[in-house]
């Protein structure tokens, strides 16, 4: 089948969009085989010069896909595109996934092998970042991909990877190392995600388009929808975590899967927090207010996805309600954590769910009931500086990461906080530097700890346009000698 040319008869008979997605898929393997050969200067090469493609437009694509979508915020978009690019590149310089490697010790050759025809789905709320680190990675292991974007921002998806696609055959990648379908229908996506020649799919969406792809009889790595409580305690910096939270629940308008959906926080620690969340640019929406609010946003019991990555003003002038202009987040104030409550489902928008707990321990029950009803194996967050209640908490959560002490939106991905006090242009090198800078074993739970790295990035010019701390939770290695 994988070398059979495509017949006129099933051009004429097979379903729209069918042949299509057969043409593409053997366009793509005859490419792969030639790729698979490259070595590591020719990929690094490809590489750099397609994520210089996509950072050079990055305001433009972020610009073009609020106007497509009507979603999310320009700004935050730029620097997403940017770190999706450039960014990505940066992160991954000391890595080699195409040099054989010989561990004489333990008596083991590794042989990076390409993954072959990668199909990669993508979003709509996060559109081009998407398409430009799926495509990144791709060729940086000698793999060859396929973008099916969202219909919602197939115009803008379309134009980027074929940016990037130009980009890396001009720096000497086969024709056909990146392609992209231009009109996405469901015919021609499940021919390309059931076709032998897809290797893998990788899928970011919501929970329809990641069972779709794990279910299709093809290998496949899904990303579906979070739902992210974030608890807070009374021994956090209040002021800083409130800052954090509204300045993560507003980041592009809540686009991200990684938002926090659901705030939890201790009653010894809830007025300080909320005077806090009011300063940093929170609204607490009064018990009328709320429920006209939730019942907008959820007709139904369903998320309705005209609100998804609207500005809190915009949502509360719809819901008929006056709030002060510089408000960015509202919250909604609820008091079960039950599926009846819409507010405790995930919503991608700046409406933040809180529910106050007696302690710390009850927090810990709550977040794990949010992630029942939706987000289980996604993301969690918590403000504390209590190591035992952090430690419990992130023992407790069933999620891939726990952010502890940051922003959840960008804090999952190990950024704290993403700032440019210095320009960055279009094409600029940033010279990335992580530091460990403590780490701690739980007593509780030995094979855990915690690590606090700080990450540093400077331009061209040596100037620092990014600062971050991230603190992970690791899985410590038994010594061997032990």
């Amino acid at each position: 089948m994988s070398g059979t040319p495509i017949s006129v008869s099933e051009l004429l008979t097979d379903p729209a969009g069918v042949p299509r997605a057969r043409a593409m898929l053997q366009r793509a393997e005859w490419a792969g085989r030639a790729f698979a050969r490259y070595d590591k200067p020719a990929v690094d090469a490809i590489v750099r010069a397609a994520a210089a493609a996509g950072a050079a437009r990055a305001r433009e694509y972020a610009e073009r896909a609020v106007r497509e979508t009507g979603f999310g915020v320009v700004e935050h978009k730029v620097l997403k595109n940017v770190a999706c690019s450039t960014g990505v590149v940066e992160h991954y310089a000391g890595h080699d996934y195409v040099t054989p490697r010989i561990d004489a010790r333990a008596r083991i050759v590794e042989v990076p092998r390409p993954a072959g025809v990668v199909l990669a789905l993508t979003p709509s709320t996060n559109p081009v970042a998407t398409v430009f680190f799926k495509c990144l990675l791709a060729l940086m292991t000698r793999s060859v991909v396929v973008v099916s974007p969202h219909p919602m921002a197939k115009e803008v998806c379309a134009d980027a990877a074929r940016a990037l696609g130009e980009a890396a055959v001009k720096a000497g990648a086969p024709d056909g190392v990146i392609q992209v379908v231009d009109e996405p229908s469901v015919p021609l996506i499940d021919a390309l995600m059931t076709d032998e020649r897809t290797s893998v799919i990788v899928a970011t969406g919501g929970v329809p388009v990641v069972r779709a792809a794990y279910s299709s009889g093809t290998p496949a790595i899904g990303v579906g929808p979070g739902n992210v409580p974030v608890l807070v305690d009374a021994t956090a910096d209040l002021a800083k975590a409130a800052r954090r939270i509204v300045d993560s629940k507003s980041f592009d308008n809540s686009v991200l899967c990684t938002n926090e959906s659901v705030l939890i926080v201790t009653e010894q620690a809830a007025t300080a927090l909320l005077r806090h969340l009011k300063q940093a640019g929170a609204y607490l929406l009064a018990p009328d207010e709320r429920d006209r609010v939730a019942a907008m946003l959820f007709p139904g019991g369903r998320f309705d996805i005209r609100f998804v990555g609207k500005d809190a003003s915009w949502i509360a002038a719809e819901a008929g309600l006056r709030v002060p202009n510089r408000t960015r987040v509202l919250l909604a104030p609820f008091d079960l954590v039950v599926p009846e409550e819409p507010l405790a489902h995930e919503k991608l928008c700046p409406v933040l769910g809180l529910v106050r707990v007696p302690t710390a321990r009850r927090g810990i029950d709550a977040a794990r009931a949010v992630l029942r009803l939706s987000g289980r194996g996604h993301s969690a967050a918590i403000h504390s500086a209590d190591p035992q209640v952090i430690m419990e908490y992130g023992a407790a959560v069933e999620v891939l990461r726990v952010a502890v002490n940051v922003g959840n939106s960008l804090g999952s991905a190990g950024l704290d906080e993403l700032r440019w006090p210095h320009p960055v242009r279009p094409g600029d090198t940033l010279r990335v530097r992580a530091t460990v800078v403590e780490s701690r074993r739980s007593v509780s739970k030995p094979d855990r700890g915690i690590v606090k790295t700080v990450v540093e990035a400077t331009n061209t010019d040596g100037a620092t346009v990014m600062r971050a701390t991230a603190i992970n939770f690791m899985l410590v290695r038994p010594d061997p000698g032990a």
